[in-house]
């Protein structure tokens, strides 16, 4: 199904839903005949742009609750703002346009609305771990499920009794990919907008079929099929299942996050003429304190060097006070393209565990100059936590190598002056 009016306010919408019904009209596609064709109890929707995939997973669930009683089923997205903007709204004009809503029965203040069945429909945020263990739930919807970590995805679906659901544009692999493509009995399903065509305007359809001279773009939003990311800052990195043995650990990294960013923080070992990388964190709302005793459960033999954001010289003052081996990375004009070079330079693999590291290494690229379509050297923000720390252990390692050969081939120079004045000196004495 897809929209043909203006979203407007809530209130606006409920006093213009009899004067106006036009406004609010849904067209049933055939993408929403497809919805309600899946029946195991993973459903996986992948799909291009105008597809209707969260509009049709959205009919879907309101006739569900308005046929089960007693059951709670959670929508799930990156953000609340995101929801508000997206999942939230698209219900309240389908229950709107069918006449089912009640203003009543909606808490706009815990996001969840009740149905005459008792089923409640609640849409929840996750961007913590340990918020993931909370209450069971009939139904579960992750909106946009390559935006949410693995970890989170796994501890929600695992406390879901009867459905899980779960939609995405094919842009990059993500965990959908490696945990559940081939490996658990589900449902899937691909939309394109020709699952739509009955409902979009021809001068949508038009514009979309316009890029097809656009290889990348068209395979992933044309046809719904998984893309390649273009403009990808590193390339060539591979996935193992673990850190092998004989694997020696050499430095980790640490970029600093807490309200808006996680914290990031892994190892690095050095393994075969290359570097594996293993992340051990990745979360929000952590203090220094925090940090430093997840660094030192870490448990290894000897002190591992940590190398941090040198832009935050208290929190590394404040770890180091914990025991911490910790130092600064070395900042300053031309210190992120530069530590971009040495980590394109080197054979790198990361843990099957590592699922962030994995999807900001996907998602990690140039950005693009929106007036000339030309790409910069500089990276785009926002997958950059755990890119941001690797790239400052490597770059110390490296660095610490080059000063090391410089002072030995220094040493080795000035070994070999005094030698040749000392054979100088013999062979005058001898001359005498």
């Amino acid at each position: 199904m897809v929209k043909d009016y203006l979203p407007l306010s809530m209130a606006e919408n409920l006093s213009t839903q009899t004067e106006n019904k036009e406004s609010f009209k849904f067209v049933d596609t055939e993408a929403t005949a497809k919805i309600f064709k899946l029946k195991k109890r993973i459903r996986a929707v992948c799909g291009g742009t105008s597809a209707s995939k969260t509009i049709s997973i959205l009919v879907y669930i309101t006739d569900w609750c308005q046929s089960k009683t007693n059951k709670r089923f959670d929508v799930m997205s990156e953000s609340y703002p995101h929801l508000e903007d997206g999942a939230i709204k698209d219900f309240q004009n389908i229950m709107i346009d069918r006449g089912y809503w009640e203003d009543s029965r909606w808490n706009g203040t815990k996001h969840f609305y009740t149905f005459e069945t008792g089923t409640v429909l609640k849409f929840i945020s996750i961007d913590k771990l340990g918020k993931a263990h909370g209450p069971r739930r009939d139904g579960l919807y992750v909106n946009e499920a390559n935006n949410i970590p693995f970890q989170i995805y796994d501890q929600l679906e695992v406390r879901t009794s009867d459905i899980v659901i779960i939609d995405w544009n094919p842009s990059v692999e993500f965990w959908y990919n490696t945990e559940i493509e081939g490996k658990l009995d589900h449902d899937f399903l691909r939309l394109t907008y020709l699952d739509c065509r009955n409902a979009l305007p021809a001068e949508t359809i038009a514009s979309i079929e316009s890029k097809k001279n656009r290889p990348n773009w068209w395979r992933v939003y044309g046809l719904g099929l998984l893309g390649e990311t273009e403009g990808k800052v590193y390339k060539g990195w591979k996935e193992i299942d673990e850190i092998p043995h004989g694997a020696k650990l050499v430095r980790r990294w640490l970029d600093f996050g807490y309200t808006n960013d996680p914290t990031a923080a892994g190892n690095i070992y050095e393994y075969d003429g290359g570097y594996i990388l293993d992340e051990f964190l990745y979360t929000k709302g952590l203090s220094n304190s925090k940090i430093a005793d997840i660094i030192v459960l870490q448990n290894e033999e000897e002190k591992i060097l940590t190398v941090a954001d040198s832009s935050e010289p208290k929190s590394i003052d404040e770890i180091a006070a914990y025991d911490v081996l910790i130092t600064g990375c070395e900042k300053g004009p031309g210190s992120v393209s530069r530590g971009i070079d040495v980590v394109g330079d080197q054979k790198i693999s990361y843990t099957k565990r590592s699922r962030n590291i994995y999807t900001e290494y996907m998602n990690y690229v140039y950005k693009v100059d929106k007036r000339t379509g030309e790409t910069l050297n500089v990276a785009e923000e926002g997958f950059d936590h755990h890119m941001d720390g690797i790239r400052y252990a490597i770059a110390d390692m490296v660095n610490a190598r080059l000063k090391a050969a410089k002072t030995n081939t220094a040493e080795f120079y000035e070994r070999l002056r005094h030698k040749k004045r000392g054979t100088e000196k013999g062979v005058r004495a001898g001359l005498r």
